[in-house]
């Protein structure tokens, strides 16, 4: 049978990076899936998930990456467009991505040992964010 769980997130934004993997790891234990895969879904156009390991440096170094790659004050036609200042955020999260797979064994996430399930925030301002979790067999 299918899990499907959902819960609330609140960021600060500015590719804010939020472990969530305690929360993931409860759903999973819960769920009756002793063998299957979690898929965590972030819906939005400005935030995505990924795996990384959770440390200050790693996150730094994440940070600054999508920096390099899209930054913050680059000429985006999203912004003439709408004019919210958070096209940066749009073409970050779209390369990221906004959902995640990990398979499950034993009623376990299969994670390497320094690997944790993130939620990275994008947008230019705080958000709640939505995180849906569906466990399948």
């Amino acid at each position: 049978m299918i899990s499907r769980e959902q819960f609330i997130l609140r960021t600060r934004g500015e590719t804010d990076v939020l472990d969530i993997t305690p929360r993931l790891r409860e759903i999973v234990a819960q769920s009756e899936v002793e063998t299957g895969l979690a898929h965590v879904f972030v819906p939005g156009a400005t935030a995505g998930v990924t795996t990384i390991e959770y440390e200050p440096g790693c996150v730094a170094d994440l940070r600054d990456a999508f920096e390099r790659i899209a930054p913050r004050d680059g000429v985006y036609e999203h912004n003439a467009r709408w004019g919210d200042g958070n096209g940066f955020s749009h073409v970050r999260a779209a390369m990221l991505g906004p959902s995640l797979v990990v398979p499950i064994h034993q009623h376990t996430l299969e994670l390497g040992t320094w690997q944790q399930v993130v939620v990275v925030d994008f947008d230019n301002g705080p958000r709640e964010r939505r995180v849906i979790v569906n466990v399948v067999p």
